[in-house]
């Protein structure tokens, strides 16, 4: 096989005959365009603030944490009157649900803490009572749950308040907590 430049006029010639009567195809009038590539993502910002987030929620409190949970006994959103914290530690509100977070380690109560508040707003609960025990069972006798349970529920924005429960109920090793919504009851 030999390559040509030109083709034959034999070939030219069987080309025409071929072609002879047929009628070009229009050229259509429209323009074919590509998708739009979507906009860019900050993936990277977007992992990196998530990590933050989990590590914020399961770090260990610094001592301005402490200080701002008021000697991390109870908690009292700013801004709120002193007697909401004290109608919830005289037991004035009804509990709607509770929590026992006995045997988990941290990560576990973390998830469970978290799966709790929301779905309680969500149904419009308004007190309830988190177990987390005194600590007896964990090394050294340190209770690891009862400080991050305190330190978890004071970044969540729709807890107002939060305190020990009665030695009927839990003592330290239970907290109430009130939450935004529903009305008063008990």
């Amino acid at each position: 096989m030999t390559l040509r430049s030109q083709p034959s006029p034999e070939d030219l010639a069987a080309f025409r005959a071929a072609v002879d009567g047929a009628t070009p195809l229009r050229k259509p009038d429209r323009v074919t365009l590509e998708a739009p590539k979507p906009s860019p993502r900050p993936r990277q910002r977007e992992l990196d603030e998530a990590a933050v987030l989990v590590q914020l929620l399961q770090a260990p409190l610094a001592i301005d944490d402490w200080l701002d949970l008021g000697g991390a006994d109870s908690f009292l959103r700013s801004g709120l009157p002193r007697t909401l914290l004290r109608d919830l530690r005289r037991g004035r509100w009804s509990i709607q649900d509770h929590l026992d977070l006995h045997g988990m380690n941290r990560h576990e109560a973390h998830a469970q803490v978290s799966l709790f508040v929301t779905e309680a707003l969500a149904a419009g609960k308004r007190c309830l009572r988190i177990v987390h025990g005194r600590g007896h069972g964990s090394p050294g006798r340190e209770g690891v749950l009862r400080h991050l349970v305190k330190a978890w529920l004071s970044r969540y924005k729709d807890v107002l308040a939060f305190c020990h429960a009665p030695p009927s109920d839990g003592g330290d090793g239970a907290l109430w907590v009130l939450l935004k919504g529903g009305g008063r009851s008990r």
